[in-house]
């Protein structure tokens, strides 16, 4: 969404959130890609809040900080795709009569009025047509995705104070949607689990189209401060806890650990059946084979996908199966044990960022 430049001309993708920014460039090597440079620089509190940029000039520093200390190759290319905060996106899959290109831009306008909560003059406005799966349909499905302006602009005027160009913009969900479903296509519904540093975003995807998105306040951090409060001890220290045990019970420390998560991993499990609940009442817009009955399968991935025992306490207490997820799966070849520089476990941490640098490396296409 939000193309500024048709240019074909390759970027790199920068990922910002509250606390931290990545930086993702890929290379092309004959018939597969390769790391080419990449980056993290932290984001001290008050800078970003919830998604909206309060201190432009600082954030802007930062990005160039990032952009001028990348690892690996050095940037060459000042073009820029980056993403923009899912909990300030707006996104409805719709359907409307089939009808000509130029018909369609029309309609979608007049139809995104009637599930947009924002008079249309404050917000951008963007859309894809959602491929079926067979060409039998009397209407066309229709992603309608919409942020604030209010809330996009500063990230583009950020980008720029820092010498840079946006080519796109695009939300979370979209870029992590691109790195880890391979070849953009899932022939049932898939849950996205990304566990961040201070959200958790639900994303599932079906077909050739996200479908469902939506964040809560649950994270890696919370995580690792009711471990804190719990057992009275400093934050570094409750973040090495979390790290050694995770929700593994074998030891007594362990046990102690995972006692102080029970809260907020409860927190995680209800919000999920909620979520689930609701997609499976609501997922009529869908043209999937018939034997099809709601999410079959769950990636998780973020930062907090390392914790010890995450993905199989969730996969036990929602009865799905559930599987660290791979954002090297468009990538490489093989899934890998090492990324050269990268370490594979970290790169989790890096999936938005794969995903926007993947639209940056392919504008050639």
């Amino acid at each position: 969404m939000l193309d500024f430049l048709s240019l074909k001309t390759e970027a790199f993708g920068l990922d910002i959130s509250d606390f931290s920014l990545k930086i993702i460039k890929l290379k092309k090597k004959r018939d597969y890609l390769a790391l080419a440079s990449f980056g993290e620089e932290t984001i001290p509190p008050g800078i970003i809040l919830e998604g909206e940029i309060k201190d432009e000039e600082s954030l802007a520093k930062i990005i160039k900080k990032g952009f001028l200390e990348a690892k690996g190759e050095k940037l060459k290319t000042k073009y820029v795709i980056t993403s923009l905060p899912e909990e300030k996106t707006f996104l409805q899959v719709i359907q409307v009569p089939k009808m000509t290109e130029e018909e369609l831009k029309k309609a979608v306008r007049f139809e995104a009025e009637n599930y947009i909560p924002l008079p249309a003059a404050e917000a951008y406005l963007d859309f894809q047509v959602v491929q079926p799966f067979s060409d039998h349909l009397d209407h066309i499905d229709i992603l309608l995705v919409a942020l604030p302006k209010k809330i996009v602009d500063p990230y583009v005027s950020s980008i720029k104070k820092a010498g840079l160009i946006p080519v796109a913009l695009e939300i979370e969900s979209q870029a992590i949607a691109r790195a880890v479903i391979k070849k953009g296509v899932s022939s049932f519904p898939l849950l996205l689990i990304d566990l961040g540093a201070t959200r958790t975003s639900f994303i599932i995807f079906s077909g050739y189209s996200l479908r469902f998105t939506s964040s809560i306040p649950v994270s890696s951090q919370k995580f690792t401060e009711a471990i804190a409060k719990n057992l009275q001890v400093s934050l570094e220290e409750a973040e090495k806890l979390k790290v050694e045990y995770g929700l593994e019970r074998d030891k007594k420390k362990g046990e102690i650990v995972f006692e102080a998560l029970i809260p907020a991993l409860t927190d995680l499990i209800e919000q999920l059946k909620i979520h689930l609940r609701y997609y499976q009442t609501h997922s009529f817009h869908e043209h999937l084979p018939p034997d099809g009955h709601g999410v079959e399968k769950i990636f998780l991935f973020g930062g907090g996908a390392n914790l010890k025992g995450l993905k199989d306490f969730i996969s036990r207490e929602l009865m799905i199966p559930v599987e660290i997820g791979n954002p090297w799966v468009n990538i490489l070849a093989e899934k890998p044990q090492e990324v050269p520089r990268l370490p594979y476990e970290r790169s989790l941490g890096y999936t938005t960022a794969l995903g926007l640098a993947l639209r940056g490396v392919t504008r050639n296409d």
